[in-house]
Order: C-alpha cells, then sequence, then structure tokens
C-alpha cells in the first residue's frame, strides 16, 4: 500500500499537458493524433472538443445516472477503470480504453500502468473498509492517484474526475462540482485546481476537497 499522504508516484509540474487542455480556435488537430481519430471530417481542435464532449456526456450519463447504481466494488476494478475511459472515448479515438504504450512527461512508465493502478485501487478498497479517510477524500485521493498514473494517451484529468464522481454516486452520495467549470479551459477554476493538485503531491489534499466541492 502507498502511504496516506503519498501515492507512490514521483510529484511532478502539473501543466497544460497533465489536464488535457487544448488551445481554442482553428488550431488543426495534431496530424500524428489525427490518425487514431474515428470520426471523418474532425479538422481543428474545436471540432475535436465538440465531438469528445458529445462522447463524454454519453458516458457520463451512463456512470452516474444508469438505471442500476454501480457498486462500490465494481468502480474499484480494473474492468470498470478502463471501461469507463473506452465509454467516454469510443466514438472518438481508437485507443480508447487501452493504455499508452508510450513514456509521457507524467506518469508511471508505461509497461506497469496496470501495476500501478491495482496499487491505487488496493488503496482505496482498505481506505474505505478500515473508514481511513471520508468517502469524499478517498474519491479525491483515487482520482490525484489515477491521473498521476496517467494511464492513456489523453483523458486522463476527465477520465479521472468521473471515477471520482461515479466512487461518490456507487456510495449514494453527490459527485464533485469541480469548481462548476470546463477545467480543460484555461480560466481562475483551472489555475485553482492546479494549486490544489500541487499541495496533493505534498500530502495536503484539504485544497483539492475544497475546489472539488466548490
Amino acid at each position: 500500500m502507498t502511504s496516506p499522504a503519498g501515492n507512490g508516484v514521483s510529484p511532478v509540474r502539473w501543466g497544460t499537458f497533465a489536464v488535457g487542455v487544448h488551445v481554442a480556435g482553428a488550431t488543426p488537430v495534431d496530424p500524428d493524433e489525427a490518425a487514431d481519430l474515428i470520426p471523418s471530417g474532425v479538422e481543428t481542435v474545436d471540432q475535436l472538443n465538440a465531438f469528445e464532449q458529445t462522447n463524454i456526456l454519453s458516458a457520463t450519463e451512463w456512470a452516474l445516472r444508469h438505471r442500476r447504481r454501480h457498486t462500490p466494488a465494481t468502480v474499484l476494478s480494473e474492468a470498470f477503470l478502463f471501461g469507463l475511459h473506452r465509454r467516454m472515448f469510443d466514438e472518438t479515438w481508437r485507443w480508447a480504453g487501452e493504455p499508452r504504450r508510450t513514456d509521457k512527461n507524467i506518469g508511471v512508465h508505461w509497461p506497469t500502468i496496470r501495476i500501478a493502478l491495482r496499487e491505487r485501487v488496493k488503496d482505496a478498497q482498505l481506505w474505505l473498509a478500515e473508514s481511513v479517510f471520508t468517502t469524499d477524500e478517498v474519491a479525491l485521493r483515487l482520482h490525484h492517484g489515477v491521473v498521476l498514473v496517467h494511464p492513456f494517451s489523453n483523458g486522463n484529468g476527465r477520465w479521472s474526475r468521473l471515477v471520482a464522481d461515479t466512487l461518490m454516486h456507487a456510495h449514494q452520495q453527490s459527485p464533485f462540482d469541480w469548481g462548476a467549470a470546463h477545467l480543460t479551459s484555461t480560466g481562475e477554476a483551472r489555475t485553482a485546481y492546479l494549486t490544489a493538485l500541487r499541495a496533493a503531491d505534498r500530502g495536503d489534499f484539504a485544497p483539492l476537497m475544497r475546489f472539488a466541492r466548490s
């Protein structure tokens, strides 16, 4: 088990890459990324953002308003974590739900992704079983831990936030507000979010807990 104050991953400098920020406007989609796009006719970052958002909304509906509520045990499983990412991006990217196969400037060495995720899940399971933290804090520690693993080529921030929301929903508690803002866009909310993540890197989760409920 990783320590409650830590996450088993070296501290990172949170920046644009970490939260999947896209530049607005007519910026063309990176040609290397475009090769893995499923929809045709998506040429600009704005078009990509809109397409992804539609895909994510459908996954959110499934995760949080599904006719049968997911159980905590289901949410805290490797199959669910990868399956949720697949649902979020399955109409957008060919690699949806598949772990990355290259190293990035954030995240664990790619061959250890599944091992690292299992460790984060085991931590969350223990914290809940032993009432080490409140459900809110367990969900946010899980969010922070899995986004540091950075399992996927893209969408890690959005995925990890929905993981936390789904765990809250499974416990019949309200999902987080996340500053009531789109955190993929620049602005005060994103700045506050990044500041809270940096504090979490140091083992201080109070700012992230305040932000998530703001």
